[in-house]
């Protein structure tokens, strides 16, 4: 329908074309003969259309003789003669592609300059223990960011590591702390080839679906800024991933319900997968000083665990995440009690943990050992102490402390914070 309307557009000057013929014979027709009893008859309504009907049947004429031409331009009959008429066409229609350059000009992106030290450290205060990779992002986001001219997202990053360290975590925290809007993808939904790609790029014309955008090139041309989270990608299916390089090579993903192509440069992906885990643990210990060899060790280790060499080259950047142990295990655990706590309307009071309950916690990690995640004991903790806070709640109490009396959890009323 746009492109019929800039068709109509272009041939406007034909329809004052033909509303100028009418003119004249209307003109014509009123200083000509006429029958003056016929003329004396009329009503003063009757005259007034009888002098302006003239004008009417003209733009009827001129309006169906542009659509007559649209209909011809777009299904590409329109007479020889007319296809290139320089007094009816926009220079830059004649001389080059328009619409491609009003595109690349839409596409010109600005500069923005972040503060990578107040970055990281945000980023800090929210994921423990992974204070290398809060100092790296944030350096990388800043030099990227400052970039004006650019062919490929802002960034795409690879975070790597054991469950339970804070990758998905810090993806969250990097969209919030930037402004942006996050799109979360759980690639192993898409394990299922072609029918995976088309939920997240489109459908063709002539499938299923193809009247609407994919999830992926909906996101990125509603928001060009989008930070999209490709949670646990070696799941998702191999030609899944062909489909990204574009993306991350070149500057654009194409929707393939109507083929436009949709620019990322104003994106932000991060990857996080739990593959190779062992063997990146070790890497990131023996290279921790050394990241050039920590990435061409960790990309060799990625690509033996089933990464494709193509989409390991297309990854600026790969952050490994070390396991949390001591004191990052109580700081971990507490954060994520402060965060059940407040989901069921309460709050902590200060010092308000029993710090034998994050005792018990820690040892319980180290008892579990490489398998172990934090998120899995606090998930048994919050089956202990469910009942108690919403005990609480019912009777009105707004902040808690957690004492662990023989063996048992109990949340119990405290007074709220002074301001």
């Amino acid at each position: 329908m746009q492109r019929l309307l800039v068709t109509l557009n272009r041939y406007l000057p034909l329809m004052f074309f033909f509303m100028v013929v009418a003119a004249v014979v209307q003109l014509w027709g009123q200083v000509g003969p006429s029958p003056a009893a016929i003329r004396n008859a009329l009503t003063p309504g009757a005259r007034y259309l009888e002098a302006h009907v003239g004008y009417l049947a003209a733009a009827s004429v001129g309006f169906w003789c542009l659509v007559v031409c649209g209909v011809l331009h777009e299904a590409k009959r329109l007479p020889s003669f007319m296809r290139r008429g320089k007094r009816c066409m926009d220079i830059l229609d004649r001389l080059t592609n328009k619409e491609q350059l009003q595109q690349k000009l839409a596409e010109e992106v600005e500069p923005i300059f972040i503060d990578a030290k107040q970055l990281s450290q945000s980023l800090k205060r929210a994921v423990v223990g992974q204070d290398h990779v809060c100092d790296d992002l944030a350096a990388q986001i800043r030099r990227r960011s400052a970039l004006q001219q650019r062919g490929k997202p802002i960034g795409v990053f690879l975070l790597a590591g054991p469950p339970g360290t804070g990758k998905t975590y810090l993806a969250k925290r990097l969209a919030a702390e930037l402004g942006r809007k996050l799109l979360h993808l759980d690639m192993s939904q898409f394990s299922r080839g072609s029918a995976a790609s088309t939920q997240l790029f489109g459908s063709s014309k002539g499938y299923v679906g193809s009247e609407s955008y994919g999830r992926l090139t909906a996101a990125l041309r509603d928001v060009p800024g989008t930070v999209v989270l490709l949670d646990e990608f070696e799941k998702s299916h191999p030609e899944v991933h062909k489909n990204f390089l574009t993306a991350w090579n070149d500057g654009f993903i194409t929707e393939a319900s109507d083929g436009k192509q949709i620019p990322t440069t104003g994106a932000i992906f991060l990857l996080t997968t739990n593959a190779a885990t062992e063997s990146l643990q070790e890497l990131s210990t023996e290279c921790e000083r050394d990241l050039d060899e920590l990435r061409r060790a960790a990309t060799h280790a990625l690509r033996e665990a089933g990464f494709a060499p193509e989409v390991l080259n297309r990854i600026d950047r790969i952050f490994v995440f070390k396991p949390i142990s001591g004191l990052d295990v109580a700081r971990v655990g507490a954060l994520e009690i402060e965060r059940m706590i407040q989901g069921y309307g309460l709050t902590v009071a200060d010092r308000g943990i029993d710090p034998t309950l994050l005792l018990d916690l820690m040892k319980r990690h180290e008892k579990l050992g490489a398998a172990g995640s934090s998120r899995d004991l606090v998930r048994a903790l919050e089956e202990m102490i469910a009942d108690s806070l919403i005990n609480v709640r019912q009777k009105g109490v707004t902040c808690i402390r957690l004492v662990e009396r023989n063996g048992a959890v109990i949340a119990e009323p405290s007074k709220p914070q002074a301001a």
